[in-house]
């Protein structure tokens, strides 16, 4: 018996294998599929608002982690000033929205507000908190939240060290939470600026929720101690008024230890999306789905620095071995066949329906970057170490998954 099940994985590899490195769809068409499934479930959109020199690009760079985020650089025209910029380019899983010319002369707004309020799912305004000139955001969230009196927004005030005086750091612990006990003091100008700002902008029409949150993003070259003040604040205030769960898409997930880990998460979860819209298409799946595997099996690779190659899959599907099997015979011939794998049926029966797709890519994902890693820094995992890695990724991707679902 042993030896049949033996010859079992034997099979389940040899078909994987092929799935992934030969699969039986051409570019076009996995575009095309991807497209659909696209359309069926857009990408979250996080709208910000905000003049020339604000400080957005610097908050689309910490929020993604990715230094590609610069001013001309992944950015795409979407109106004639407006413009977005998809994050992972290649499998995004959020898009931001730029409307660049507030505040400059000659300037009307409107066709750009227009489509960005079309698009929008989460609207951060982003302002300088020693600049008092703020009338032209003002007028456009006012205007918002009269036609979206349901809208809650957010507002950045950025560059607080403008306001520090002389030889000044950032107060610590972060003092701008209410409620916070033992906060050191505020420097007396930038206080004056924030409140001059929230005061001049009185309260927006509507009963939704406003939150204000001063954070001040610079370059390690700045001197300044943390280079990314206030941004856990600001991922609490975007957690609490938004259901799309993009911490837990653009932050990673816990044991994350290295930046390349960091940078492979928010790759795979674009993968997994794609995967899971993929995966729900008639007849699209199960040649699409291995598709979007071993794209990003590839991608990975490259961002671990490694040649992914033959020999290297072989072994990486060697060390996997039935683990990752289970998912897709689970999904090409029915659930029945889950149970030839003591252990596993309970693991992939509870990723079972729209999310199977996505969470057996998200594992294959998180059990890439591991083996990847292990190789970089010549500490090869086990066998039974990256099984376990994939068996908890596999609940990790479920879990995961469901969010953007039931955000949008």
């Amino acid at each position: 018996m042993a030896a049949e099940n033996g010859q079992e994985e034997i099979g389940w590899l040899r078909a994987l294998r092929e799935a992934l490195f030969n699969p039986h769809v051409v570019e076009d068409q996995l575009a095309e599929a991807l497209s659909e499934a696209r359309a069926r479930q857009p990408l979250p959109v996080l709208w910000l608002l905000g003049k020339a020199q604000a400080g957005k690009t610097s908050i689309i760079r910490a929020l993604t982690g990715s230094a590609s985020a610069e001013i001309g650089n992944g950015f795409q025209p979407c109106t004639r000033t407006a413009r977005f910029y998809d994050f992972p380019t290649e499998m995004p899983i959020v898009r931001f929205l730029d409307t660049r010319g507030l505040g400059e002369v000659a300037y009307d707004p409107a066709d750009d507000i227009h489509y960005c309020e079309s698009q929008a799912h989460l609207l951060l305004a982003v302002m300088k908190a020693t600049d008092i000139r703020q009338d032209a955001v003002f007028e456009v969230l006012r205007a918002v939240r009269q036609r979206h009196p349901e809208w809650p927004v957010l507002i950045a005030q950025t560059g607080l060290h403008e306001a520090y005086p002389p030889n000044g750091e950032h107060p610590l612990p972060y003092p701008f939470e209410d409620g916070q006990a033992g906060s050191p003091p505020i420097p007396a100008d930038l206080a004056r600026a924030l409140r001059a700002q929230r005061d001049r902008l009185g309260v927006l029409p509507g009963s939704a929720a406003v939150r204000w949150v001063p954070i001040d993003l610079t370059l390690p070259e700045d001197g300044y101690e943390p280079a990314d003040y206030g941004l856990d604040a600001l991922w609490a205030a975007i957690e609490a008024i938004s259901t799309l769960g993009l911490a837990a898409m653009l932050r990673s997930d816990a044991g994350v230890c290295d930046v390349y880990a960091r940078t492979a998460h928010a790759h795979i979860v674009g993968y997994a999306l794609a995967a899971a819209g993929v995966g729900v298409l008639p007849l699209v799946d199960l040649v699409g789905v291995p598709a979007v595997q071993a794209k990003l099996l590839h991608s990975v690779a490259v961002l671990y620095g490694q040649d992914w190659n033959g020999s290297m899959a072989a072994e990486f599907l060697g060390l996997l071995g039935a683990s990752i099997g289970v998912g897709y015979v689970a999904r090409t011939l029915g659930r029945e066949l889950v149970k030839w794998v003591p252990g596993w049926g309970q693991t992939v029966g509870a990723i079972w329906g729209a999310t199977a797709s996505g969470a057996t890519t998200y594992a294959l994902g998180k059990a890439a970057a591991a083996y990847f890693a292990g190789r970089s820094r010549q500490q090869p995992l086990t066998a039974e170490m990256l099984r376990q890695i994939y068996v908890d990724a596999l609940t990790q991707g479920s879990r995961l998954l469901r969010k953007p679902a039931e955000g949008h």
